[in-house]
């Protein structure tokens, strides 16, 4: 999903060593020119194509990241917020040129982005 990059990119945020890669524009339109050219039959599926495109293009990089993360850390069969050290030591050996305080920002992103993270008693 990502490839890790140092310097160069252009980015809001926290000065991190990933930049986040999309590519929803060109499947939107390549949706958008099935759309127009589409039976009344394939219309349905295809507006319905289009707006869970949409929805997924809009999601900020931070739930893009902490997804990405979430993913390597439970690969590796670590929980993400009870093995912090851990988890950041998963997301090391997988991408390796990612710097040590990018690890720590990326792990903790990714905790506080969880959809399914415990709830605070």
């Amino acid at each position: 999903m990502f490839e890790l990059f140092k310097g160069g990119a252009k980015h809001s945020g926290p000065d991190l060593g990933v930049a986040v890669l999309r590519d929803s524009h060109a499947v939107a339109e390549a949706v958008r020119e099935a759309l127009a050219g589409a039976s009344a039959e394939d219309r349905p599926g295809l507006e319905r194509a289009a707006a869970l495109i949409a929805e997924r293009a809009a999601r900020p990089e931070s739930e893009i990241r902490g997804e990405w993360v979430r993913g390597i850390v439970a690969a590796q069969g670590v929980d993400l917020h009870a093995q912090e050290i851990h988890a950041i030591r998963a997301l090391r050996k997988a991408q390796p040129r990612l710097s040590l305080a990018d690890a720590v920002h990326l792990v903790r992103e990714a905790a506080a982005t969880d959809p399914g993270r415990p709830s605070e008693v």
